[in-house]
């Protein structure tokens, strides 16, 4: 662990001394933290190895043997959106948007937007897994919709929506993901892992950012005149 978290020190070393040119204001302080650091991914590495990837493999193991795709398709589904919800980067991101849009949006809506795309994407994701469909078509025509979507949605929002695509690829989503993803391709015949058991990560970032400016334009659309229905 010490290794992975060196270079972000000697970064962080190298500006503070040789360009700053200031010493460290606390140093016992920030040696420590950076010593927890360096424990707490070492905690989350094993606490990796030993449980999340292991119940996302089984579960999809399991998952398949029914006589319906139905409960992995829920699965995926409901494990998207609660993965997504326990993302600590996406409550800090959630607050930080709510604070600097002057109550456009609030961040428990911004958070159930990204969690329902997180939730969609993945959906989309194990359904190409289970089809055998090249990932190239899905891809292409996501962020074709992204584009088009960027065109139409308010300016406030279009810079926030990607950078929330980019939140959901965090440490609680990621490994029970990909664990799915692993577990689906390794137990389906004609199935490859390499190049059917992973993408779903790339499902889980573009389908937030089609939730949060869907969801802009029709509040836009909405506050226009005449835009309400009574």
């Amino acid at each position: 662990m010490l290794r992975d978290v060196l270079p972000i020190i000697l970064v962080v070393l190298f500006f503070q001394y040789a360009v700053l040119r200031h010493p460290l204001a606390n140093p016992l302080k920030v040696g420590v933290g950076f010593v927890l650091v360096i424990v707490g991914l070492y905690a989350f590495v094993v606490g990796l190895k030993l449980g999340l990837f292991p119940i996302g493999q089984r579960m999809a193991e399991q998952l398949i043997g029914f006589d319906t795709w139905l409960w992995v398709y829920l699965f995926a589904f409901c494990i998207g959106f609660a993965t997504t919800m326990a993302e600590p980067a996406l409550i800090a991101i959630g607050q930080q948007a709510e604070e600097a849009a002057a109550g456009k949006i609030q961040g428990n809506v911004i958070r159930l937007l990204v969690a329902l795309g997180v939730a969609i994407g993945i959906t989309i994701g194990v359904h190409r897994i289970i089809s055998g469909d090249s990932i190239h078509h899905y891809i292409t025509g996501g962020y074709l919709l992204v584009i088009l979507l960027t065109a139409l949605a308010p300016r406030y929002i279009v810079a926030l929506a990607f950078d929330l695509g980019g939140v959901t690829t965090s440490e609680v989503t990621v490994p029970l993901v990909t664990a799915l993803g692993i577990g689906l391709a390794s137990q389906i015949e004609g199935r490859n892992v390499l190049i059917d058991g992973f993408g779903l990560i790339a499902f889980a970032s573009i389908f937030p950012i089609v939730t949060v400016m869907g969801y802009a334009i029709l509040m836009e659309k909405l506050a226009q005149p005449g835009g309400r229905t009574t």
